[in-house]
């Protein structure tokens, strides 16, 4: 009676196992970027999965990291900081940091920077997650008063620029 009961708890301990690998085949993170013509600034959201970003500072800093660790907010923003920038004109735009929440396994980032300008020729740099996981795509979603568009990241290509496509 106890194999039995064995057998099915290990069965569906593989079936768990099994389905949270296939759940999660994609890698991905999206970044909202608009321009606030009132405040005169860039306002970023990034939406990433909780425990990619966990794992990616785990293994780089060879730490258990988790939302219970006593610098999470810290060390997530090191890291968006150090793989999200951008730039215009040749230079550093540089983000304040607002903060982050989390919500439904997601880790939503918020920064913002001084900015007057039209979105065009603004160049982003996103990667976020590349180095950890070959199939990662970032999409940076951006809108101001005269253009809007999207624009794909991935372990082959960091940096992209805003352009009026004709």
């Amino acid at each position: 009676m106890l194999s039995k009961i064995a057998k099915r708890l290990f069965v569906l301990l593989l079936c768990g196992a099994a389905a949270n690998a296939v759940a999660h085949r994609y890698f991905f993170s999206i970044t909202d970027l608009s321009l606030n013509e009132h405040t005169q600034s860039i306002e970023v959201i990034h939406q990433i999965t909780a425990h990619d970003i966990e794992n990616a500072i785990a293994e780089s800093k060879q730490i258990h990291f988790s939302v219970a660790h006593p610098d999470y907010e810290n060390n997530i923003r090191h890291y968006v900081e150090a793989n999200f920038q951008l730039h215009y004109q040749d230079k550093a735009l540089p983000m304040n940091w607002i903060g982050l929440e989390t919500n439904n396994g997601n880790i939503f980032i918020y920064q913002e920077t001084p900015f007057d300008h039209s979105l065009v020729g603004l160049q982003i740099t996103n990667s976020l997650l590349t180095e950890r996981y070959d199939k990662q795509v970032n999409t940076v979603n951006f809108r101001d008063n005269t253009i809007k568009g999207s624009l794909t990241f991935k372990r082959s290509v960091t940096i992209n620029d805003i352009v009026i496509n004709n």
